[in-house]
């Protein structure tokens, strides 16, 4: 019986490839359309990527059958539907679909294992097969985080490892920090024992500082059997570093007789334990005016005493820092009230004001020069009270020297003593005496007025 099957099907395909030869010889258009009913006959599939765990659904049809068998076989060549039959015991294996144009099984709660070629077979003569892969993902672990010990030194040098076991075909693994993708870090990939999947991790080396303290650092793990989610694996840094000391004053320009207060500002890890507040290298002078609060220094009604330097010393289990600051405390700025000026035609009028303007000018620049604190504290000089008060000066200076010259024009001639008079026309000086004593008995009767 098998030796007659065996020459049946020898003699069909025979058969089949001597009509192809008279086709393709022939060229004829029942050649075609015979060809194209061949190709309606053949069973057509199509290759299964299934995430492992998931279902895998397989299909085999045929456009055009003349009630001719469907069958699905594994790779083991096992038959696992003849039709609407079941034939391999398998309960993860379901029936989909079956009629003469398609057959469609299932396969849930796929593993590895499953993963290979089935064979959908068309039972013509000859036997019609066609192909269907069926690719199964192995799902990467969670990634774990390892090598970070808390906590870490500002300076030191660490190494972290991400590691994923169980992906097929083998994860990717990145690296993240503030955000940032981290490049220059080192892959390993190993095959698993079932020579299956693969164990992948990937090393990250760097130096910490302190802006890394509370920072995360992401292992992030990509596969395609993820679905565009990948897995995450987080290590928050802590850093512990020595403090950094500021001081910020209340008031850039402390002046005498107001308040100050000093804050000093520290930052570090551990917290700073309360902070040493000192004045040039010594403790605080008068400790009734300089109370300290906390970080802060609190100074009441400034002077010059207090003028020096005043440092703050913080200190952690890593070591310790300080700051400081230079006081000066500047004079209060005195305001000089307005200067009103009459003028006057008179020369003791104008020597007067002149005095008195120039005079509060003077001290004032005095003052300046010898307090240079003080000068920085006022504001600068109104120059319009200073342009109209040399106006008024320049003003009444004109006016003296004009009423001077008229009085010294009215006044300009040539005048005679009594003894001169009588004695101008004398021939000699005999005769002058004579007549100058002659002239005085008169002199009552000759009075000069000067208008």
């Amino acid at each position: 019986m098998i030796w007659k099957r065996s020459a049946v099907l020898r003699f069909y395909s025979v058969c089949g490839l001597l009509l192809q030869a008279a086709a393709s010889k022939n060229k004829v258009k029942v050649g075609n359309l015979g060809k194209k009913g061949s190709q309606g006959q053949f069973p057509l599939t199509q290759n299964v990527t299934v995430v492992e765990g998931g279902t895998a659904i397989l299909t085999c049809r045929v456009d055009q059958n003349d009630n001719t068998s469907l069958q699905w076989s594994n790779p083991a060549q096992q038959t696992l539907y003849f039709d609407d039959k079941k034939a391999l015991r398998d309960n993860r294996i379901e029936l989909v679909r079956a009629s003469w144009h398609e057959l469609s099984i299932s396969v849930s709660d796929v593993s590895l294992s499953d993963e290979g070629q089935y064979t959908c077979s068309l039972f013509t003569m000859p036997v019609k097969t066609s192909k269907a892969y069926l690719t199964v993902l192995g799902v990467p672990d969670k990634p774990q985080i390892s090598g970070f010990s808390s906590p870490v030194m500002e300076g030191d040098l660490m190494q972290l490892t991400c590691k994923t076991s169980g992906s097929k075909p083998a994860a990717d693994i990145r690296w993240f920090k503030n955000d940032k993708e981290i490049k220059d870090v080192k892959y390993l990939k190993e095959e698993d024992a079932n020579r299956k999947t693969f164990t992948v991790s990937s090393t990250l080396d760097f130096r910490v500082d302190r802006s890394d303290d509370g920072v995360a650092v992401i292992c992030r793990v990509d596969h395609e059997s993820l679905n565009a989610t990948p897995q995450v694996a987080m290590q928050v840094l802590e850093i512990h570093y020595t403090p950094s000391v500021k001081i910020i004053p209340s008031t850039p320009f402390p002046q005498e007789g107001q308040p100050l207060i000093l804050t000093c500002e520290s930052k570090g890890k551990p917290l700073p334990e309360p902070v040493l507040w000192t004045k040039d290298g010594g403790e605080l002078p008068d400790p009734d005016r300089m109370v300290v609060s906390g970080r802060e220094l609190n100074i009441l009604f400034l002077n010059k005493t207090d003028n020096g330097t005043y440092r703050c010393e913080a200190t952690n289990t890593i070591g310790q820092s300080s700051a400081e600051y230079v006081l000066i405390v500047h004079d209060v700025p005195n305001t000089l009230p307005p200067t009103t000026i009459i003028p006057s035609l008179t020369t003791a009028t104008v020597t007067t004001t002149v005095a008195i303007t120039t005079s509060p000018t003077t001290t004032a620049t005095t003052n300046s020069l010898r307090d240079p604190n003080a000068l920085a504290g006022q504001a600068g000089p109104d120059h319009a009270l200073i342009g109209g008060i040399v106006a008024v000066v320049v003003f009444v200076t004109l006016c003296s020297i004009f009423l001077l010259g008229r009085y010294l024009a009215r006044h300009k001639g040539t005048y005679l003593t009594n003894e001169a008079k009588g004695a101008e026309d004398a021939p000699d000086a005999d005769t002058a005496i004579i007549n100058a004593e002659g002239s005085q008995v008169n002199a009552e009767e000759k009075k000069e007025y000067f208008i």
